[in-house]
This record gives structure tokens, sequence and C-alpha cells, in this order.
């Protein structure tokens, strides 16, 4: 996530792992809140007022403020967050609090798209973290990866808002919960793995 609309490209000088060169990983509490948090809504909101829930969405927002892989979050997708927490607790509803994963998908679209613009594309300084000179065909690959990750956060983000809308809280937890991580993971994997072997098919 970005510090400002033309801020992507600036992002890995001004985290502080640029003196390393190489990208910041997320930490293990952001990790684990983002991972928990449509399970801790769904199954606290028969138990929990929505005022309260909301507390937990402020964590969320708190800990990951500070971004990974070198792209350091924009303060508009922590302002984002932090309305969602504002209209939770003071309407005491929980359809904001169900609508945090489209923020997150969408502003993860918007920051693989300004990486075009503001190069590299983000799946290309990922890449370089574990090779620094990649070859020329292998860079091309990571820019096609970078559009396919913009396609699946779109079509991410549209099925969010589509489940907190219109579907029960049910259908809200599965997908957002259990569904979109695993399709991430999986895409991620295989990205990975055809990752490796055009590396080779390139050495």
């Amino acid at each position: 996530m970005v510090k400002s609309v033309q801020g992507v490209h600036d992002a890995p000088q001004t985290s502080s792992s640029a003196e390393t060169g190489r990208p910041r990983m997320p930490s293990g509490l952001a990790v684990a809140l983002t991972i928990a948090y449509p399970a801790v809504i769904f199954f606290g909101r028969g138990h929990v007022p929505p005022h309260i829930l909301a507390l937990v969405l402020a964590a969320v927002v708190l800990v990951r403020r500070r971004g990974a892989f070198g792209i350091r979050v924009s303060p508009w997708v922590v302002a984002g967050g932090m309305l969602w927490v504002i209209l939770a607790f003071g309407f005491n509803d929980v359809l904001p609090l169900k609508l945090y994963p489209v923020l997150v998908n969408a502003s993860l679209l918007i920051i693989f798209l300004l990486s075009f613009r503001y190069p590299p594309p983000i799946a290309e300084r990922i890449a370089r973290s574990q090779v620094p000179d990649l070859p020329h065909s292998v860079v091309a690959y990571t820019g096609k990866v970078t559009q396919a990750w913009c396609a699946f956060f779109a079509g991410n983000a549209l099925v969010a808002l589509w489940t907190a809308l219109w579907c029960s809280d049910r259908v809200w937890f599965y997908y957002n919960g259990i569904i979109a991580y695993a399709l991430a993971g999986l895409m991620f994997a295989g990205e990975w793995l055809v990752r490796r072997r055009v590396l080779r098919s390139a050495s």
C-alpha cells in the first residue's frame, strides 16, 4: 500500500528495508490478525456488539499500516479502514466491518496498477528480492504476473462487495475467510513454481 498516489516508486527507498535492498516482510502479528479477521467478525457477531468488534478492525488497520515488501501503507488506506471503524462504532452495525476486505483488495489493485507507472512492477520487486539480477525474459514474465494479480484483486474486491451487501454472514465468512485466502495461496504457489521454471530456462 502506497505512501501517496505518486509515491509508489518511492516506497522502497522510504522503508526501513531500503538499507539492505530487500523488501520488508509482513510481521507475524499483522498476518495473524489479517487472516483471523473474518472469523472474529463472523463468530463474534452474535455475542459481541458491533461497536466492540470495531476495535478488532482498528487493531488490524494499525498493525498493517507499516506495509510490507518495501511498500508503505497509504494514509488514505488507513483513513478508509478507520472510517469503517467509526461507522461500525457509531451505528453499531456490522456491515462496515464486512466491507473491509473490499477496501484491502481495492487498495492492492491500485498499488499493483500504479507499479506499472512507477516501475518496477510489484512482482518484479518480489522476484528481485530473491534473484537481484533477473534475466530479461524473467522481467517480462513478472510484468505479466503483476497483471494477473491486478485481475485477481479486482475480481476479489467485487466478490467481497457482493458477499458483504447481498449474501448471508455465513457466505461472507466462507468466501472472505477461507476461499479468498485459498485462492491467493494457490495463485502465489503456482506463480512461484512457474517463476522457478522460467528462471531455469533463462539461465
